[in-house]
């Protein structure tokens, strides 16, 4: 039933032809169980779904098993072997496209742990570009933030400099070592210490000031942390799931050729064998009885179109023979002459009563 045989023509076969034509449908059997197991993981990589994956790859191996039956069963036996390759062709061609679709998701899972350590890398990478694609957005507005946050901070620094500068020149006025070097409490010092109480006030309110200005800076920075972590944490799961179909491909194409091509060499070998074997197999009793069975139909088919041609060709000289004798009968003559003034008679009259309304 597989090879797509006629069971009739077969039983009248010898064993032997029957065991050939077991051999060839069981092929094409386990070339659509194949199929079907690839087709369902190759789905089942992009769906994650066991019964959608399990559905399609049903589909998927009917197809394939139909497909190779309707060409396997329709390779006729020839007495030349290239003209028989010549007829399989198409479908030595498809065999090759099939190998590719239903290797390449066993390779996936064949492979499957080299492919994970390809894709932990390509992930670890595209992780590293993503946080540098979103720093890259924030980075501005936080460095701007954080350089007027420390230009506020050395705003109050310069300022405590200026004051302990300040401080430490009236102390060493009232001390005799610098400046007047008189020792006491004099005008000199009274001044310098008017002036360093004025900018220590002056001190003290900048700080208030920039610790204000400070803290809303420091909070909108944290805010812009935070949008720049939560970007980073909502486009992470993305980046967790390319894992799909095209880039286990993908990363099946980085590792090493030859394994993968001898497991197309393969699958080619399986979708060709239906073909090859049918090809290879010698002419038998069932071909020739097949072949009879055509002969005698093709037979049967052109004596039937020969008698409808001679009775075609009779017919057409019995009708000829007849009208001619017809073209001489008088009566047949006078019959249709009489009808024919009955016809003119009778479109004068028409004409004439169509005119005399017009004119009326």
């Amino acid at each position: 039933m597989c090879s797509g045989a006629d069971p009739d023509l077969l039983n009248e076969s010898p064993k032997s032809e029957q065991i050939k034509y077991a051999g060839i449908g069981g092929t094409i059997f386990f070339t659509a169980i194949m199929a079907f197991i690839a087709g369902s993981y190759a789905l089942f990589t992009v769906f994650d779904n066991v019964y959608i994956a399990i559905a399609f790859g049903l589909v998927w191996g009917l197809l394939i098993f139909n497909l190779d039956r309707f060409i396997v069963s329709t390779i006729k036996k020839r007495e030349n072997i290239w003209q028989e390759i010549w007829q399989a062709s198409p479908r030595i061609i498809l065999a090759i496209i099939i190998a590719v679709v239903i290797s390449k998701p066993l390779e996936m899972k064949i492979f499957e742990k080299e492919i994970n350590q390809v894709l932990l890398k390509q992930k670890n990478e595209l992780t590293l570009q993503n946080q540098d694609q979103i720093a890259a957005q924030y980075n501005p507005e936080i460095n701007r933030i954080q350089n007027e946050i420390e230009g506020l901070k050395n705003g109050i620094n310069t300022k405590e400099k200026e004051v302990n500068e300040l401080y430490s020149t009236y102390i060493t006025e009232a001390e005799g070592t610098s400046g007047t070097l008189k020792l006491g409490k004099g005008p000199v010092y009274k001044e310098k210490r008017e002036k360093h109480d004025a900018i220590l006030q002056e001190l003290q309110q900048l700080k208030e000031t920039n610790k204000t200005q400070i803290t809303e800076k420091e909070a909108a920075l944290a805010q812009l942390r935070t949008k720049q972590d939560e970007q980073v944490s909502t486009s992470q799961p993305i980046i967790d799931g390319f894992d799909g179909l095209m880039a286990r491909i993908n990363a099946l194409g980085e590792l090493a050729w030859f394994p993968s091509f001898f497991i197309f060499l393969l699958f080619v070998a399986i979708e060709t064998a239906p073909v090859l074997a049918k090809i290879m197999a010698p002419k038998g009793a069932y071909d020739l009885k097949y072949e009879e069975q055509e002969d005698a139909l093709a037979v049967w088919v052109t004596q039937q179109k020969n008698q409808r041609n001679i009775l075609l060709t009779t017919d057409n000289s019995l009708n000829e023979s007849v009208y001619y004798d017809v073209t001489n009968d008088e009566e047949i003559y006078n019959y249709k002459k009489q009808k024919a003034k009955d016809l003119i008679k009778l479109q004068s009259d028409t004409f004439y009563k169509k005119q005399s309304d017009i004119i009326r």
